[in-house]
């Protein structure tokens, strides 16, 4: 049975895991390597992960999590993820359970004593559960540095793709506006330290246009004001 404390969202994630052995959007389609690569690169940026403890909260199929483990010179990296398929999928994939682990465990509940973790990331979590402002506590529970990636709720394009793609629509893909981040933070005692607007390519765009896409977002991500409105992805960091 999925685990229903994210609302009915982890069902689609359980499935795609159990059919494809892994999400969608961590597949070889040109748009995703592109797309996710710009995150990546956010989220490395985001926080000094050398030799730090690292928790890495909806892990999915545990693709970022070993990325992180790989790249970013962690003395740990621990995935947790409700969908328990996903789980399978990350541990099959894992090749030093000494670097990293995987549990199944709830944003709201994590099994982890205070500051048992030195940064927490929650990548594209946010808006696949109900109670958003508990999740980042939680997460600041345990880590003193929270590294949050979300789809930035001011562009258009990521509204018209909520309403009408039926991968968006299927998984519940919501996005919300920075400030509304921002208080869920403040709500918790946390403060955010510093921002990214990143990204301008599509997850699941043909090829063509999501090399069109990366040709512009060098110049959309440069330009104040602009990349707001237009960046696909609103990446910050947040402290107690």
């Amino acid at each position: 049975m999925a685990d229903t404390t994210y609302g009915s969202t982890v069902e689609p994630f359980e499935r795609d895991a159990a059919e494809h052995g892994g999400y969608q959007y961590t597949t070889d389609r040109l748009s995703s390597r592109l797309a996710n690569a710009r995150i990546s690169d956010a989220v490395l940026a985001a926080a000094s992960f050398d030799g730090a403890r690292v928790i890495d909260i909806g892990c999915g199929d545990g693709t970022y999590t070993r990325e992180i483990a790989s790249l970013a010179h962690p003395a740990k990296v621990h995935g947790v993820d409700p969908a328990a398929a996903a789980i399978d999928v990350a541990r099959q994939a894992s090749r030093d359970e000494e670097l990293v682990s995987f549990d199944v465990a709830s944003a709201y509940e994590l099994p982890h004593e205070a500051d048992a973790f030195d940064v927490a990331i929650l990548r594209g979590v946010l808006h696949h559960v109900d109670r958003p402002g508990e999740a980042i506590g939680e997460a600041l529970r345990v880590a003193p540095t929270l590294v949050v990636m979300e789809p930035n709720g001011l562009n258009a394009g990521l509204k018209l793709l909520e309403r009408f793609s039926s991968y968006h629509v299927e998984h519940e893909e919501r996005s919300y506006a920075p400030g509304r981040l921002d208080i869920w933070v403040d709500g918790v005692g946390g403060r955010v330290i510093k921002r990214q607007f990143v990204g301008f390519v599509p997850m699941f765009a043909p090829d063509g246009y999501a090399r069109f896409s990366k040709r512009l977002e060098p110049l959309l991500e440069a330009t104040p004001g602009v990349r707001r409105v237009t960046c696909a992805q609103y990446v910050f960091t947040a402290g107690r």
